[in-house]
């Protein structure tokens, strides 16, 4: 599904579902102007086509004891395909690492790590990502405090 089939009603159903992933299919439906079966088979089209990936709870990291946030700029030793496609798959292997970027510039890979503290990050950067077979440099900053924090899309 591109964004060229999508009509005014989805976007209102991408913008309201965005708000609050919550809400109920007849509050959906409500708030985009249709009646509740229509609406369904909508999310459900949107879904299936891979324009909703998902539903998630937004966390408060520090409440749960997450206090650190970093970002690690990784710079491989060959940027082969098959070096490429490994590292990326074992990024998903590593806890600490929430999101991961394959990336062009002075590094190949931008991962941003949550650890509960300095420790925790200090001890995965040395004894598992430097360690890393492909591995060839590793950047990190530490990020003082968030200031912006937005997951909805602008459609």
């Amino acid at each position: 599904m591109f964004r060229a089939e999508l009509d005014a009603i989805d976007i209102k159903i991408l913008r309201e579902l965005q708000r609050d992933g919550r809400m109920t299919n007849v509050e959906l439906s409500e708030r985009v102007g249709i009646s509740a079966p229509p609406c369904l088979r909508r999310v459900r089209k949107l879904e299936e086509g891979g324009i909703i990936q998902g539903y998630h709870a937004l966390l408060n990291g520090p409440k749960l004891g997450f206090d650190l946030v970093a970002f690690c700029m990784v710079g491989l030793k060959h940027q082969s395909d098959a070096n490429l496609k490994a590292f990326a798959a074992t990024t998903n292997q590593w806890p600490l690492v929430r999101q991961a970027w394959m990336v062009n510039g002075e590094s190949d890979f931008l991962l941003q790590c949550v650890a509960e503290n300095l420790t925790v990050f200090q001890d995965f950067v040395i004894e598992v990502l430097t360690s890393n077979e492909h591995v060839d440099t590793v950047r990190t900053m530490l990020t003082i405090r968030q200031i912006k924090r937005l997951g909805a899309l602008e459609i």
